[in-house]
């Protein structure tokens, strides 16, 4: 086949999720509904967090934009999805592709960020109690989501002009529901080496550092509560940590595997069901994660439910 000039790529071709008829419109309200759970329960959580003075706190605040970044990543790949669920031509523009590539790396790299600027909340709360409101204030708070949202936004637009170099052949089969940078250069003719260096290089970092940081902050606490002498502050501590690594093992579980399958030629149908879970599955369950495992996150979605 011979390459031809990103120019002249008009579009994309997305994974067919069925052939089946009434299969499709199974999967149509499926999605719908998930879609709309996700942004209902996320939303519910931003509100909650807002209307609440009691939860005015910096580990609210970071699960607010969370929330955020949940809607957003369903925003970016489930409407499409929806659409080519009942369209014949299951077809992506290329400027569409772009797009979607720098929005679900902008934001899926954000929520990385945030799960780690939450540990570090966390790590402070405990370890550090008396000094956790000069540490960790409104401020400095505020200066984390806006440093991680930028750093995000930087790395997801520099991996969407490194792919507007490539050239593409005349096979243009995106092996998944959505455009994703990493299957988008495996369809280009021209040299990727350095598109693959950078991802590489972005995994690591974006990926690497957010998991040590995490395991680091949860084993200061792990530690710090150990020599705690009551069961009941054991106990508390403990409980404040419990949704967050709920969230933190889904959320990285998922995208991992996505990534240890895609290496694996003949997994890419699996790869294309497991790419679902941290773009689709993860958003729509981190609300109930955060809601039925805290107090005053149930009692501040009971007040502003009754009103």
């Amino acid at each position: 086949m011979h390459p031809r000039n990103q120019t002249d790529v008009s579009e994309f071709l997305l994974l067919r999720l069925t052939d089946d008829p009434e299969l499709k419109i199974i999967l149509f309200c499926l999605f719908l509904s998930v879609y709309l759970v996700t942004v209902l329960g996320n939303l519910l959580i931003i509100l909650a967090v807002s209307s609440d003075s009691r939860l005015h706190t910096p580990m609210y605040f970071f699960l607010s934009h969370l929330s955020f970044t949940d809607i957003c990543v369903s925003t970016t790949t489930i409407p499409k999805i929806l659409a080519n669920t009942q369209a014949q031509n299951l077809s992506i523009s290329y400027a569409g592709c772009i797009t979607q590539i720098c929005f679900v790396l902008t934001f899926v790299c954000w929520e990385s960020f945030l799960l780690l600027v939450m540990a570090y909340d966390r790590y402070v709360a405990i370890c550090h109690p008396l000094r956790y409101p000069v540490i960790v204030n409104p401020h400095f708070c505020g200066l984390l989501t806006l440093l991680s949202l930028f750093i995000s936004a930087a790395d997801a637009l520099l991996h969407s002009l490194m792919v507007l170099r490539l050239s593409f052949c005349t096979d243009l089969e995106v092996p998944l529901f959505f455009c994703e940078v990493v299957q988008v250069i495996k369809l280009a003719c021209s040299d990727t080496l350095i598109n693959t260096i950078l991802i590489y290089l972005a995994t690591s970092v974006f990926g690497g550092i957010p998991v040590c940081g995490i395991v680091f902050s949860y084993a200061q606490i792990l530690s710090s509560v150990m020599r705690m002498p009551s069961v009941g502050a054991k106990y508390k501590a403990f409980s404040t940590c419990g949704s967050h690594l709920s969230v933190v093992s889904l959320f990285y579980g998922t995208g991992f595997g996505v990534y240890i399958c895609s290496a694996i030629p003949e997994s890419s149908r699996k790869t294309a069901v497991d790419s679902l879970m941290y773009t689709v599955v993860t958003p729509v369950l981190n609300p109930f994660i955060y809601s039925l495992r805290n107090r005053d996150m149930k009692g501040a979605l009971k007040k502003l439910m009754v009103g």
